[in-house]
């Protein structure tokens, strides 16, 4: 994991858990942008992906790898002694998600955006029914995954730096893929079992990934002291690559600063 301290005086730490098939360097924007709001930043690349394990990229054993790696950068975030904020992106949405429902730990917020609840989009029928009986003999047996980068934003810089970055992952294994679609049940079928932490749920209004009838559905299906659900229309999946990013970023800031207030933090940026 890595940690970007801010060169202001700290108001929180925020642990930012990316999606599917790529790594911490895609938020190098949005990692700066909390810096100069004065927050730390704790990150790492999730099991099987950026450069955590080039033998076995693409692959894991089981979703609780993901679930490990993330609750080690809560407990690093601790160390600073501030309100932790969680903040996950698709996939990462939805470990946060699945961290929340098994793991009893304190934090101050937590921020999903295009959870990984429902998919719209799904590798071809065929993959999805030999993925089946590959898992059981040959689990880490790679397919292409079909997501391209202007399926997640319309924003043409990024297409062409995700092009051009050899880190992002093109092939996941079969147990990778059977492993996400357990969670996502897991997901929905412990939707009562959320903790009551204030709750910040983003999703892309044209996101051509996940389904966002499902997780409109899962939120309302929350009894949170404290929920907020925001759509951004038009936007594709990865909001904070968007071309309307610093609009995305400035609305969860105020989700943060607005929890901080209820802490009894003074906010003056």
């Amino acid at each position: 994991m890595w940690k970007w301290e801010t060169e202001q005086q700290p108001r929180g730490v925020i642990v930012i858990v990316h999606g599917a098939l790529e790594h911490h360097g895609r938020y190098g924007w949005l990692i700066e942008m909390w810096r100069k709001a004065g927050f730390h930043v704790v990150m790492g690349d999730l099991p099987g992906q950026g450069i955590t394990s080039r033998a076995q990229r693409g692959h894991i054993s089981t979703f609780n790898d993901y679930l490990t790696a993330v609750k080690e950068w809560v407990e690093a975030a601790y160390q600073f002694d501030l309100p932790v904020f969680l903040l996950g992106h698709g996939m990462g949405g939805l470990i946060s998600i699945r961290l929340l429902q098994e793991w009893d730990f304190e934090v101050a917020g937590v921020i999903v955006s295009s959870p990984y609840l429902g998919m719209v989009y799904t590798p071809a029928k065929m993959i999805n029914m030999m993925s089946h009986s590959l898992n059981s003999f040959a689990p880490s047996f790679k397919f292409s995954y079909g997501v391209t980068a202007d399926m997640l934003t319309r924003n043409q810089q990024v297409i062409e730096a995700d092009k051009e970055d050899s880190l992002l992952l093109n092939k996941v294994s079969v147990r990778w893929y059977r492993e996400l679609l357990q969670a996502i049940k897991v997901a929905s079928l412990k939707g009562n079992e959320m903790p009551d932490v204030p709750l910040l749920v983003m999703q892309a209004g044209e996101d051509r990934i996940v389904d966002r009838k499902v997780t409109r559905k899962w939120f309302h299906q929350m009894d949170l002291s404290d929920m907020h659900y925001k759509e951004w229309f038009g936007l594709y999946h990865d909001v904070f690559n968007e071309l309307e990013r610093e609009d995305v970023f400035h609305y969860v800031k105020g989700f943060v600063e607005n929890q901080l207030r209820l802490l009894g933090y003074v906010i003056d940026k």
